[in-house]
């Protein structure tokens, strides 16, 4: 991770007042490029990142909304597939660092800067199914192969072929 980019994500808990705060995150192809095994390479759009700040935790709603470039599973095409959805973190403060569930972790009370990219890039992850289909195939059309064969049994039952007519009176 490029050492500008990585403190564009990060949240320094310290300089915070208790309360409401918001941060607002353009998401580029450069983010995808920090993580390593992502399931995304290119995309683009915005996050933006609602935190409440208590004594004892911070609550953090996180908006994505953007686009990101898949490949069909069927066809290989690309294609551009729309992200937009809402996620909560709750961040408590403790004394070491655990995540206890999905949607909750703990934090040490010294921690300084709290990164927030890897949750952007897993809710990312998450929001993209697992079967990638490019819109055109809406359920509606058939692939070309399969198409073809059908066409063709279609006919071959108009024409028979007589040597096929000879076999079938062997029965």
């Amino acid at each position: 991770m490029k050492r500008s980019e990585q403190r564009v994500f990060q949240v320094n808990i310290p300089s915070l007042k208790l309360g409401h705060h918001q941060f607002q995150y353009e998401i580029n192809d450069e983010f995808f490029g920090q993580f390593e095994n992502s399931l995304v390479d290119k995309g683009n759009g915005k996050v933006e990142l609602n935190l409440k700040l208590s004594e004892t935790m911070m609550v953090l709603d996180f908006n994505l909304d953007l686009k990101v470039e898949l490949v069909c599973d069927r066809s290989l095409d690309t294609f551009s597939y729309p992200i937009k959805t809402q996620e909560e973190l709750i961040v408590k403060f403790g004394e070491e660092n655990e995540e206890l569930s999905e949607e909750l972790i703990v934090i040490s009370e010294d921690t300084q800067l709290l990164d927030v990219a890897p949750y952007i890039q897993e809710y990312i992850g998450l929001s993209i199914p697992m079967k990638k289909l490019h819109p055109r195939y809406d359920g509606k059309e058939t692939p070309p192969l399969i198409y073809q064969t059908e066409v063709n049994e279609e006919e071959s039952k108009d024409e028979i072929d007589p040597r096929w007519e000879a076999l079938k009176k062997l029965k």
